[in-house]
C-alpha cells in the first residue's frame, strides 16, 4: 500500500468554493482503479491548507491508472482556480 500525501494551499477567502469544488470530483479519484480510500482534511492552524489523503494499491495505481488519464484532467481542471500556487504530493510507505 503507498499513501499519497498531496497539500494544497487555497487563495484566501475561496476556501469553501475549493470544498464545494473537491465533493464534485472526489468520486473521479475515489472510484479509480487501485485506490483505496480518500480524504481530504484542512489544517486547522492554516484553514487555507488542505492535506489529501489518498491510499493507492501501488504507486503505478495513482501514476497511470489516474495522473495519466483523463481522471486527472477532469479533477486538475475542478480545483485549480483555487490554488494560491502548485500542490506538493509525495508518496509515502509504511515502515515496521
Amino acid at each position: 500500500m503507498v499513501l499519497e500525501i498531496a497539500t494544497f494551499d487555497i487563495v484566501p477567502g475561496q476556501e469553501d468554493e475549493f470544498l464545494s469544488a473537491y465533493r464534485t470530483v472526489r468520486d473521479v479519484i475515489a472510484s479509480t482503479p487501485g485506490n483505496r480510500s480518500v480524504r481530504m482534511t484542512r489544517v486547522i492552524e492554516s484553514p487555507s491548507r488542505f492535506v489529501l489523503l489518498a491510499e493507492w494499491d501501488t504507486i503505478e495505481a495513482h501514476t497511470e491508472n489516474f495522473r495519466g488519464t483523463d481522471r486527472f484532467t477532469t479533477w486538475r481542471a475542478a480545483l485549480s482556480p483555487y490554488f494560491a500556487g502548485p500542490p506538493h504530493a509525495e508518496h509515502h510507505s509504511d515502515v515496521e
